[in-house]
């Protein structure tokens, strides 16, 4: 994932293919359908009312106009004609940490890569807000497949952060960089932080959701064990001692702020999505749009 743009691309598309098949495999089995369910905004502009088919979201059924005609009518919204997904991916230092096979930056990697392809699936608009110690880039919206892989391999090509810093996200350019109703979907670790003044406004214009990878360390420290830690934001090395009850304390703390910070930024739980860098990021996904489209699992 380290590459640079021009010596990667060719490992980049295959695995970006890879990922592909994947997600189109998964399609078969129901995640198009929960990812245009879950990512059907509540209460965007009317269109107009159409005839109601099998599989259309029932809420959406227009009982007036269904009883004057004497068959199920449902309204329809213009963002099922335009979806304009846009991924804040925020590359802070700390997201290069694995205590298993994968650091969470390769997961949250593969999981940009697979809304990317699923947006490609579902012919809907795609861009990429990328923020990082050094500063940001932002991808205007793209449709169709091969503009989408292209999007995903230069997210794919830069390098992680050597800077210790934490990005600093423009939120008033963020505030503008796609239509109104469009879904912001903010990929990071989400450390303990403020709000920002501009969270609000964010709320309001777009429909936000969250996606953080957890490692499994980070939920639950091991038992009984002490190694060598290295912090990527102060760049040192140091001693945990998971046997110590006040590190053990220190570390619950800091659990319990961040879900707090996490839940201030989300407070509905089906906006935001965690998972582990220990499960596979496609079923994580397909779980999630199961869940937030009401379909039990």
């Amino acid at each position: 994932m380290s590459q640079t743009e021009h010596s990667g691309q060719s490992p980049i598309l295959t695995l970006l293919r890879k990922l592909e098949w994947g997600v189109r495999h998964a399609a078969d089995s129901m995640i198009e359908g929960g990812y245009r369910s879950a990512f059907r905004g509540r209460g965007m502009e009317f269109d107009q009312v159409v005839k109601y088919e099998f599989g259309d979201d029932f809420r959406d059924i227009d009982w007036n106009v269904t009883a004057r005609l004497g068959e199920p009518y449902r309204k329809k919204f213009i963002e099922e004609r335009e979806v304009t997904l846009t991924l804040l991916f925020e590359d802070s230092p700390s997201l290069q940490f694995g205590s298993g096979q994968r650091q969470k930056r390769d997961a949250l990697m593969e999981l940009a890569g697979l809304l990317g392809l699923l947006c490609a699936i579902n012919r809907d608009r795609f861009s990429i807000f990328y923020v990082s110690p050094e500063g940001h880039k932002f991808q205007e919206p793209v449709r169709g497949r091969n503009p989408i892989l292209h999007a995903c391999t230069r997210l794919f090509s830069h390098t992680a952060p050597a800077d210790g810093l934490m990005p600093e996200i423009p939120w008033k350019r963020l505030l503008h960089a796609a239509p109104k109703h469009s879904l912001l979907l903010w990929l990071g670790d989400f450390p303990p932080r403020e709000n920002t003044d501009f969270w609000p406004a964010l709320s309001r214009r777009y429909q936000v959701m969250g996606f953080r990878v957890d490692d499994p360390w980070e939920r639950h420290l091991p038992e009984n064990i002490s190694f060598t830690a290295y912090d990527p934001i102060s760049q040192s090395t140091g001693i945990l001692d998971a046997s110590n009850a006040g590190q053990r304390r220190a570390h619950a703390e800091w659990v319990a702020r961040r879900e707090m910070a996490w839940e201030r930024l989300f407070p509905n739980p089906h906006n935001r999505m965690s998972f582990l860098t220990s499960a596979p990021t496609l079923e994580s996904l397909v779980s999630f749009f199961r869940k937030r489209s009401g379909v039990k699992i």
